[in-house]
């Protein structure tokens, strides 16, 4: 595709959430954008405090998420297109201010991603506002309930996406309100993941908080709830009831909910090392025999259509993906390679057809990402239908 001279701006979250799954979703965008010719350049421009896994908390010194953005571009070809704004000093690191000033200037776009930022006058000298939700539902439910700060925040673009596929639809209750709604779903490129076929790989994993707290949401007198771990007590006892081996990197945070998952058969190892590189991430990934997982209940509960850009990961790595239905299904393939449950049935079915021909779902979970997932379709799409193709 011929290159683009207009730059396109990715704003997101590396150094706030300095974790592997958040990094691999920024590169999957910037690498997707890149592979269609525009020039991209990733910016983190929130303002927000870091987390810093070394004090597992959120931090003033902004040094290590700063370290981590810069690791994280250069491993991928990006070293010169970064820019981390600290708001607190007032300093720009990575880019400098001038050049940071100018692409902002002249981009055609920018892009977002999990509204990472809130436009400021200096995001507004040109380019296109593109904001792409990965958490649907939070936002249209705090829209219907007249939330001013959301009526602001969302009308400050040009144009709204959302992984909330079946967002819409006679069978999600979710109500759109004044704003108009684009569809669009994780990408992955595909290069970056070597499918790996091994079928003497034990485990099913999954990498995951066990609970978040604070974007619970009440709607028409319904709760719905921004975590997993509800929907993962729903299917604790799994592990009882088949031979198949799960390991979770997730640290449940209390030493009773920990002994009560490990007693239910589940193995927990500490997320920390998985997350703390982007390499450690797909090498756990790789060294799976596929993702079982559950979704947040406000995913799951409206059928919002929602797909885990994780997920998409282990697909393009040729790991079967045994997850909770969302009404996905409707959107990408499933069935094989990708199957989806929801009840405790479903999922012992799901788990034992993968394991009774496992070549070819193996093969059947690349082939969906490919068709469904693959960054230069989906970004092509997103593009377009931003006027921006």
């Amino acid at each position: 595709m011929p290159p683009r001279r207009e730059p396109l701006v990715v704003l997101g979250l590396v150094g706030q959430y300095p974790m592997g799954g958040v990094a691999w979703q920024a590169i999957h965008y910037l690498l997707g954008f890149r592979a269609l010719g525009w020039d991209v350049y990733y910016v983190e421009d929130s303002g927000a405090m870091p987390y810093d896994p070394r004090a597992g908390a959120s931090t003033e010194d902004f040094s290590y998420a700063i370290g981590w953005v810069r690791d994280v571009m250069a491993r991928f070809g990006l070293a010169e297109r970064w820019a981390y704004v600290d708001l607190m000093r007032h300093e720009v690191h990575g880019l400098a201010r001038a050049r940071l000033d100018a692409i902002y200037r002249d981009a055609a776009a920018l892009v977002n991603l999990c509204g990472a930022t809130a436009p400021r006058d200096e995001h507004r000298h040109g380019p296109k506002l593109v904001y792409v939700e990965t958490d649907p539902v939070y936002e249209q439910l705090r829209i219907a309930n007249g939330e001013e700060s959301s009526l602001g925040f969302l009308a400050s673009h040009d144009v709204l996406f959302t992984y909330g596929e079946n967002l819409g639809a006679a069978d999600c209750p979710v109500p759109l309100g004044r704003f108009a709604w684009k569809t669009t779903r994780p990408p992955v490129v595909l290069d970056l993941w070597e499918p790996r076929t091994d079928p003497s790989a034990a485990y099913f994993t999954t990498i995951a908080s066990w609970e978040n707290r604070g974007k619970d949401i009440t709607f028409d007198g319904v709760t719905y709830h921004w975590t997993k771990h509800t929907n993962f007590l729903h299917f604790l006892d799994l592990p009882k009831r088949t031979p198949q081996r799960f390991r979770l990197a997730m640290n449940p945070g209390d030493a009773a909910v920990e002994a009560r998952v490990r007693r239910a058969g589940w193995e927990l190892v500490d997320p920390e090392p998985v997350s703390r590189d982007v390499g450690g991430y797909r090498d756990f990934i790789s060294a799976s025999r596929g993702e079982f997982t559950v979704a947040k209940d406000i995913y799951v509960r409206p059928r919002s259509g929602w797909f885990s850009d994780r997920s998409v990961c282990y697909l393009a790595a040729a790991k079967p993906v045994v997850t909770q239905d969302t009404g996905f299904g409707k959107f990408v393939p499933e069935g094989e390679g990708l199957l989806a449950y929801a009840t405790m049935e479903e999922a012992l079915d799901a788990l034992a057809r993968v394991n009774a021909d496992y070549p070819r779902h193996s093969a059947a979970a690349r082939r969906v990402a490919a068709e469904a997932f693959d960054a230069r379709s989906v970004l092509r799409r997103l593009l377009a239908d931003a006027g921006l193709a």
